[in-house]
């Protein structure tokens, strides 16, 4: 009699653990989602990760909670999702700075396989910008005057995606001197060169899109193969005289590892739908941003390639922190 008690406590637990994460899906969301940002307020991952927070609220008839937690090249925010909930309440907000760092970064605290890709939502090239003062009027004028006097440079932090480009840029192509000046996010990063207190500014473009465009800061050049519409006076890397050189950031949606995949189809499919509403195009195209649609298991893929290319080029300049 004891044995089939037991047996049938058993096989009760078991069949509640196989339901567990369909029904909580099912009920996804009856709570407020916590999206923590990588990086501080006015960043990259700030700008995407409000826009989509501001609109997801509505989709989920949830409230959608933002929190800045930079710090590490990102690396702060992405352990604490790593090590959160897997129930879909907790996601971050980052840049392609995260593929960089599962190579560049040696004590992190979090592993590729402790997170997963919910959605990628927006790229945008990244961008060298001087003070008004500076006499180079363009990168190749830049790139000349470095080859006898070295320079500073500012980031949004040692590992993000911008500062390793680069690091890859200034050592392995033009072959210049410089000090690298890290930052706690983009927007110190931008308030240092406004004051004229680094030499230059290399960044995703977005949080520096304002300040070109009413002069407080010169683009020097961009790094895509086209110039970006919303500066569009900016020219291309290729049309300095160094072609085939391209380095920008992404900002993407990540998730607990052991998230439910039903959950996470669930916020990608309308993440994936938000941020094509017109409203949404529009703001992006004004940023500097393209959109980005991928389902899950486009996403999957994409990041895998993601972690490997940026390795190759962590590897290339021998870059860690």
């Amino acid at each position: 009699m004891l044995l089939r008690s037991v047996s049938a406590i058993l096989a009760a637990s078991a069949m509640a653990a196989c339901l567990a994460h369909p029904a909580t899906a099912q009920s996804y969301p009856s709570q407020n989602v916590t999206v923590i940002v990588a990086f501080p307020a006015g960043g990259l991952a700030d700008i995407i990760g409000r826009l989509v927070s501001s609109k997801l609220d509505g989709r989920l008839k949830q409230s959608v909670v933002v929190e800045n937690r930079g710090g590490a090249g990102g690396n702060i925010a992405a352990k604490a999702v790593a090590g959160a909930a897997p129930d879909g309440y907790t996601l971050l907000a980052t840049t392609s700075g995260l593929a960089a760092n599962l190579t560049a970064s040696k004590n992190r605290g979090f592993e590729q396989s402790d997170l997963r890709p919910v959605a990628f939502v927006a790229f945008s090239p990244d961008v060298i910008a001087v003070h008004p003062s500076n006499p180079a009027k363009d990168l190749k004028e830049f790139i000349a005057n470095a080859k006898t006097n070295s320079f500073t440079y500012g980031s949004a932090g040692a590992g993000t995606g911008p500062q390793i480009g680069a690091e890859y840029f200034f050592q392995e192509v033009a072959k210049v001197k410089y000090v690298h000046v890290p930052f706690q996010g983009g927007a110190p990063a931008i308030t240092a060169t406004l004051g004229n207190h680094v030499d230059a500014l290399v960044l995703t473009l977005p949080p520096v899109v304002p300040q070109i465009l009413q002069g407080k800061l010169r683009g020097l050049g961009v790094a895509s193969d086209k110039r970006n519409s919303a500066i569009p006076d900016v020219p291309t890397y290729g049309e300095m005289g160094f072609p085939n050189v391209y380095s920008g950031s992404w900002v993407a949606f990540f998730a607990p590892a052991k998230t439910p995949d039903a959950v996470v189809t669930k916020l990608n499919t309308e993440i994936n739908a938000l941020m094509q509403e017109p409203d949404s195009l529009e703001k992006l195209k004004q940023a500097g941003f393209g959109p980005v649609v991928k389902d899950v298991a486009a996403s999957n893929d994409y990041f895998k390639n993601e972690v490997e290319s940026w390795g190759k080029m962590v590897n290339a300049i021998g870059f860690s922190n």
